[in-house]
């Protein structure tokens, strides 16, 4: 079943690799609780088919990097790019978006948590086996407020522009 508005976020975890070690955060791969780094935030979620591909490299996330300081100023603690790919690559990723420090760029590795929001989709036909459906979202303490799913293959609602003004 795909998350709805007013649903709370499912259980789950996803990586992040981290550029600089910190207290609690070792360099390289940190798998997170996604429970734990929802609560008390209001956090910006967008969800793409995969790194280095077309529309999320030219458009997904170049959008939300440069609307970021704008969602910020809107109340958004942090913004999240959510993909099927390993930390590694989404890190790698990350600093060629010029989005380290910006976008954290969270890896669903299996697409297991794709697969939880109910928001995964079958790439096979392409050759790139289950990855996410192309999707916006702001939650808030967990909770999803608003959910803009993009009909096959389109991008035209979960862009930042869209998000940012629904806050």
């Amino acid at each position: 079943m795909t998350i709805k508005i007013g649903d709370t976020l499912p259980e789950g975890s996803l990586s992040e690799f981290i550029e600089t070690e910190t207290e609690g955060c070792a360099l390289g791969p940190n798998t997170f609780n996604v429970q734990d780094l929802v609560k008390g935030k209001k956090i910006a979620i967008f969800g793409l088919p995969g790194a280095y591909t077309p529309t999320c490299s030219a458009q997904h996330v170049p959008g939300y990097v440069k609307h970021a300081a704008e969602l910020k100023a809107k109340g958004v603690d942090e913004i999240w790019c959510i993909s099927v790919n390993d930390a590694f690559v989404m890190g790698a990723w990350g600093r060629d978006q010029k989005a380290t420090g910006i976008v954290r760029m969270m890896a669903d590795g299996n697409a297991a948590y794709s697969k939880a929001l109910g928001l995964d989709a079958d790439f096979s036909k392409f050759g790139m086996g289950t990855r996410s459906q192309r999707y916006s979202m702001l939650v808030e303490n967990g909770v999803v407020r608003q959910l803009n799913v993009e009909q096959g293959g389109k991008f035209e609602v979960s862009n930042a522009e869209t998000l940012l003004g629904q806050l």
